[in-house]
């Protein structure tokens, strides 16, 4: 079950963070997440409380109040072809969505099944 956070500068409009989180779950079950895997959260910050270089690490221009970072918290073991798929999926998507992919960081973070209790304090899997 993936969890993913989305980080956004406050006064985004809601018809915008839901499009990039609709684009991340379509993203995620493509690449073999089942439908039901759904756990977002959203993180909206001042400008003055978001603090990023403009162009942190590599940006083609430089990052302005769309900006949006997309962390995913899944299970470890996924290949770096999966990854790749995923983002280059994604990436399609959030332009289709008319997001600027230039102003979007991904992270992925990968743990094992013992690190996560979902519910009742039942460790799956582990």
């Amino acid at each position: 079950m993936p969890l993913v956070t989305l980080t956004v500068p406050s006064g985004q409009p809601a018809e915008r963070i839901d499009a990039v989180l609709d684009a991340v779950h379509a993203a995620l079950v493509a690449s073999g997440v089942p439908a039901d895997d759904r756990f977002q959260r959203v993180l909206e910050l001042p400008l003055e409380r978001l603090r990023i270089h403009p162009s942190y690490p590599d940006a083609a221009r430089p990052r302005g109040p769309q900006f949006v970072l997309i962390e995913i918290l899944w299970s470890a073991g996924r290949s770096v072809k999966v990854k790749r798929a995923l983002l280059a999926d994604l990436m399609a998507r959030l332009r289709d969505a008319g997001q600027d992919t230039e102003q979007v960081m991904l992270v992925f973070q990968e743990t094992t099944w013992e690190n996560w209790a979902f519910a009742g304090g039942r460790q799956i899997h582990a």
